[in-house]
């Protein structure tokens, strides 16, 4: 059995931070990024954990992120649109200046949405989506990536794995959240089965003839494919064009002219809208969250699982036991904290 470091939560969060200090990031990029790369840990997805800081790292000292950003709201009084410009920085610190001016102006006029251009995004959504249900509000996220997808039908990647998230608060439990790639897989996922040596499911991705394949290597070099068929390949289209196209960004073709690569984190923009669902119900019999429990109870009880359960009870045991990692990722996080830029290639 291989040695574990058990940290807790905030150890963790004071050593990631430090390592992006160490390689430039300023105060508001490194806390922010750190804090949902540690979110990922705590519950336990590996593949949105400290699994991701070299690739942020290797994003910036291929010049294609700006670690000393300082991410600014553009005025926009009379709108349920907000916007901020993370000034080519990370999409976390602009998320987290933006988010009290969307759920104010969501309780306001019922819906509200908050654009982020010019950023780069490399975590999974469901943090953005709880920070939504924190405030009471539901809440859907979306971005688009870099091609890395066929359509279905297709032989080439086109379609990014365009990340669906949707959140709905719960009184005295956890919100119902699901965050989903529109690929059969995520391309982060693939990755660990390459360091792990395994073969992928069949179904996942193709080579760079078009061909079905289980090896990660394949696939890396040829394209993922949509989860459901068309169905995945319709949605993953909707989020190039309501995320990349409406708010006046790149899509994920766009993206991948522009760096030219898939080993560095793609820069593109995203859009998150906040509903206040009392807003919404207003008028209407019935208080939305107590029927909303109904539903939940009765998905419950017929034995199905809600979303990020697992998620849900990891994070659970990483506050009361703090979190493991093994021995290869305490000597990464050293050796990254020690090196800085000169740590990644």
């Amino acid at each position: 059995m291989s040695e574990t470091t058990t940290l807790t939560i905030t150890a963790l969060q004071e050593r990631v931070e430090a390592i992006f200090r160490k390689a430039g990031l300023n105060g508001t990029q490194a806390g922010a990024v750190a804090r949902v790369v540690v979110a990922g840990e705590r519950d336990a997805c590996k593949s949105h954990g400290i699994y991701r800081i070299e690739g942020a790292l290797r994003t910036v000292k291929a010049g294609k992120v700006d670690p000393d950003a300082l991410p600014e709201l553009v005025p926009q009084e009379s709108t349920a649109i907000v916007r901020v410009d993370a000034k080519g920085g990370f999409a976390s610190p602009a998320f987290e200046l933006g988010l009290p001016v969307l759920a104010e102006r969501a309780r306001s006029c019922g819906l509200a949405a908050l654009v982020i251009n010019d950023c780069t995004h490399f975590s999974a959504l469901w943090p953005e989506v709880e920070a939504l249900t924190e405030q009471g509000l539901a809440g859907l996220v979306m971005c688009p990536s870099y091609a890395t997808v066929a359509p279905t039908g297709g032989n080439k990647p086109l379609l990014g794995t365009n990340p669906l998230a949707f959140g709905w608060p719960r009184e005295g439990k956890p919100a119902y959240v699901f965050d989903f790639a529109t690929s059969v897989a995520a391309r982060g996922e693939i990755e660990l089965y390459r360091r792990a040596g395994k073969p992928l499911p069949e179904g996942w991705a193709i080579d760079t003839e078009g061909n079905p394949t289980t090896d990660p290597n394949a696939a890396l070099a040829g394209a993922m494919l949509p989860f459901g068929g068309h169905k995945g390949s319709a949605i993953a289209t909707m989020v190039e064009l309501l995320a990349g196209i409406m708010i006046g960004d790149l899509t994920s073709p766009e993206v991948l002219d522009l760096l030219g690569t898939t080993t560095l984190a793609p820069r593109h923009g995203e859009l998150i809208l906040g509903f206040s669902p009392r807003a919404f119900a207003a008028g209407r019999s019935g208080d939305p969250f107590a029927r909303a429990e109904v539903l939940f109870e009765a998905i419950a009880g017929q034995g199905a699982r809600l979303p990020s359960q697992r998620r849900y009870a990891a994070r659970t045991k990483s506050v009361a036991d703090g979190i493991a990692l093994t021995q290869a990722e305490v000597e990464q996080l050293d050796r990254l904290l020690a090196l800085g830029l000169d740590a990644v290639a």
